[in-house]
């Protein structure tokens, strides 16, 4: 059916907020929602959209929020998204279902890396952008810089610019008016109804519900609806907008933004970037969705206790329910029980959900050794064990995420990694320390690009495995915290790389293998033995400390005993009752040595996380 459109939907405004992290998304927000009357004061708190516990202790947006507000006789749909790189297809996936966005820039801290990234995804677009100035207030504002930055980035005039102070109110609801005259309102038509889904979450009581941005027709509680690539039909049990909790309605209509709750048990079945439409009239051809987000960062997830697994399990699968980029598959530690190998978007990621499971599951985790995802093409050899082992692939490349599954060196034809494509911007003084880091890293310089006298844009592609550790750290050290980056993936190139063993008192620790490159094998293996020395606790017996490239040991050290005076109670007597108590100490620590165990902390993870 040829689409017609039959008006515009005058009074709704659908607008999100981008920038780089910590400025000012949130309060601005706050204030977004106190103006309009959405949250009465009393209930008014800091952070009102991060209803999670970790995002208003960290002070950062971890996942989108939508919320609906009602300004002057208009219907005002706003999604407020991160700022951290991790976390960019959750900004990816709030412009696909709006006509507008704000470009916030702190005034002290001026145009960032994310700032330039977000601007970049929002044109692609095709969105209105209102670029605005934040935190006028502060002394040290540098107001007139940044105004001339954003003229320069994104070619507009000074009284384009919105100047606000999201804490004290200011020049926020000029901002208002604004949202309401420049974005424009969405188009409605006759036509099937085709809902885009932008997040999706799992209620015990009511399943799974998807939020939503209708582009055509409408739904209502009790229509028979199908999600299209899942092909998977269900009945609408109710419908409703976010109010910022969600609020039941009769019904959504082409343009705005909402839930609906489908009575699925698995989110799978309605995935993010899926369409939904009617099942007894469907749509020819869906919306068009998001870039499947895929983990670039995969460490293993071990409980401290063995009996606690099962509650890992459940933990895991309900945690997947709220984060549809968190992937798991279970796998065996010899030395750590049974656990997962989970694959993440980043080391924050990570980082957040390891939080999450100790916080909202009471769960004691030990994380192994981040790694990245390597590509491995096997030759004949290799593919004929594979065969024989896996009955039969239909391709000699595979995806490697843990060094356990690293196949041996004579079945290899080559491995490749991944590479990210790498922007830093910093003050043009720090650019020599910036260059020597990333060559470091064995970094590839591409260019530079000069915003202005004083700051510049680096453009590298660099190895992920050397962004994901101590990259961003480092970045910040060298240019006394002034430099942001932002990363994107870019492709898998060939690299020469090695599976490094470590060994503790004679027995392999599977959970503490990695992947290092060849060329510096020996100086990670060293570090990593002098580090595990100073971090595993002392026994009753020696502890040898091993690292081995197969069975070719490269460093080893030792951990002496712990000593205890057996003949202390001795005062007197002959010395041989001296020298048969020493004996027998002797024999216990050999017997000891033999079948005594060194339990590994996680510390001893996080000192081969930094080699």
């Amino acid at each position: 059916m040829a689409k017609k459109i039959i008006m515009n939907q005058n009074n709704i405004r659908n607008f999100c907020i981008i920038a780089h992290i910590d400025h000012g998304k949130s309060t601005l927000a706050d204030r977004f929602l106190e103006l309009t009357g959405t949250i009465p004061k009393r209930e008014m708190r800091e952070q009102v959209l991060d209803q999670m516990d970790l995002e208003r202790e960290r002070g950062i947006t971890i996942k989108l929020a939508p919320v609906q507000m009602q300004y002057n006789g208009y219907e005002l749909n706003l999604i407020d998204t991160p700022g951290h790189v991790d976390f960019s297809y959750e900004v990816s996936r709030s412009l696909a279902c709006v006509e507008g966005a704000i470009l916030l820039v702190d005034a002290t801290q001026g145009i960032q890396a994310q700032t330039i990234a977000n601007l970049y995804l929002a044109l692609e677009q095709n969105l209105v952008i209102i670029p605005v100035v934040n935190k006028i207030d502060l002394p040290n504002a540098n107001i007139e810089q940044v105004s001339q930055d954003l003229i320069k980035l994104i070619g507009i005039k000074k009284e384009d610019i919105l100047f606000v102070s999201a804490k004290t109110s200011q020049g926020v609801p000029a901002l208002l008016d604004q949202i309401v005259k420049k974005i424009p309102s969405p188009k409605i038509s006759e036509e099937h109804l085709r809902a885009l889904i932008f997040d999706s979450k799992f209620d015990d009581f009511k399943g799974v519900i998807s939020y939503i941005r209708i582009f055509f027709g409408n739904v209502k509680p009790g229509d028979q609806i199908k999600i299209m690539a899942t092909n998977k039909k269900s009945e609408v049990l109710e419908v409703g907008i976010f109010n910022p909790y969600l609020i039941k309605k009769d019904k959504l209509v082409a343009g705005e933004i909402g839930y609906i709750t489908t009575g699925l048990k698995n989110v799978e079945e309605a995935r993010v970037g899926d369409t939904i439409t009617n099942f007894q009239d469907p749509a020819d051809k869906p919306l068009p969705g998001y870039k499947s987000f895929k983990p670039m960062v995969f460490a293993g997830i071990y409980c401290q206790e063995g009996n606690d697994f099962p509650q890992l399990r459940e933990a895991m699968a309900k945690l997947k329910l709220n984060d549809a980029a968190l992937t798991f598959e279970p796998e065996h530690s010899t030395a750590l029980g049974f656990g997962f190998r989970t694959g993440f978007l980043g080391l924050l990621h990570l980082e957040i959900c390891q939080e999450r499971l100790k916080r909202e599951y009471n769960l004691n985790l030990i994380i192994t050794v981040p790694s990245v995802a390597y590509k491995v093409t096997l030759n004949e050899a290799g593919f004929a064990a594979l065969e024989r082992k896996e009955k039969a692939k239909a391709t000699k490349e595979i995806i490697i995420t843990s060094p356990l599954d690293l196949p041996d060196k004579s079945q290899i034809e080559k491995i490749e990694e991944p590479w990210m494509k790498v922007d830093i911007l910093s003050p043009t003084e720090y650019m020599g320390q910036i260059m020597r880091l990333v060559e470091e890293k064995k970094g590839k310089y591409k260019n530079t690009e000069y915003l202005d006298e004083k700051r510049i844009i680096l453009h590298y592609e660099l190895p992920l495995a050397s962004i994901i550790v101590d990259f961003y750290d480092k970045i910040k050290s060298v240019t006394s915290g002034y430099a942001s980056l932002n990363y994107e993936f870019l492709n898998y190139y060939d690299c020469k790389v090695e599976k490094l063993d470590i060994l503790v008192a004679g027995e392999k620790i599977d959970s503490l293998s990695s992947i290092v490159y060849e060329d510096s094998t020996f100086y990670v293996g060293r570090q990593i033995v002098e580090r595990l020395k100073e971090i595993l606790p002392r026994q009753l017996f020696e502890v040898k400390i091993q690292a081995a490239i197969g069975s070719k040991i490269i460093a080893s050290s030792r951990i002496p005993p712990m000593r205890k005076d057996v003949t202390a109670k001795l005062y007197g007597g002959d010395v041989t009752r001296k020298r048969k108590l020493l004996e027998k100490q002797k024999k216990g620590k050999k017997r000891m040595k033999i079948f005594g165990k060194v339990d590994i902390p996680q510390e001893a993870f996080l000192a081969i996380l930094k080699h």
